[in-house]
């Protein structure tokens, strides 16, 4: 169903419709990390039951947790557009940013510094070896992004950020958009 492209680091993938793996049902994954020895990713759209100060010693308490990947999905990760709040951290895509100071997001998010529409964390991360997601490309489970808006990383609701995200590849896929999850209900 989807065209192979490219994917490079800054690179949103988004799933073919009737993914089989649950874990990548209906996902926008932002790659942060693409290169000859494998991939590391983040699922934009699958938000978990918890918060952050479920997991997190923080006060502010609507602060949603994403599920990053079903690797190491016991250790929390963040993406972030405030490079000038949050030092160190690696250059993913126009004015995203992979990680930094992880005290100093908390003690901004605690002292109010620093909304969900510039963070948003992750448990866990989506990783690929070497080789494994181009082929998973060319067997059509993935379409490549190379060209997105940045607020689509930001968007909260799962569902609307991943019929943006198919929508915003074009009239191609804009049709995607709108099949239901189980079309054997209908």
């Amino acid at each position: 169903m989807f065209n192979a492209h490219t994917p490079k680091q800054g690179s949103l993938l988004l799933s073919e419709p009737f993914m089989l793996d649950p874990n990548f049902e209906r996902s926008v994954v932002l790659l942060c990390e693409h290169n000859e020895d494998g991939t590391v990713g983040m699922i934009l759209n699958h938000r978990s039951q918890l918060i952050l100060s479920d997991v997190m010693d923080v006060e502010v308490v609507d602060f949603p947790l994403y599920i990053g990947g079903p690797v190491q999905n016991n250790a929390v990760f963040f993406l972030h557009r405030a490079i000038d709040k949050i030092p160190d951290s690696t250059h993913i895509y126009e004015d995203i940013y992979w990680g930094g100071d992880f005290d100093l997001a908390i003690m901004m998010i605690n002292e109010g510094y620093l909304s969900t529409d510039e963070i948003k964390f992750f448990l866990g991360y989506s990783g690929w070896t070497a080789g494994q997601l181009g082929e998973e490309i060319n067997q059509n489970s993935w379409a490549v992004h190379n060209k997105f808006s940045t607020e689509l990383t930001f968007i909260t609701d799962g569902e609307d950020l991943w019929k943006q995200a198919l929508i915003s590849l074009g009239p191609k896929y804009a049709h995607v958009a709108n099949f239901p999850k189980s079309p054997n209900l209908n």
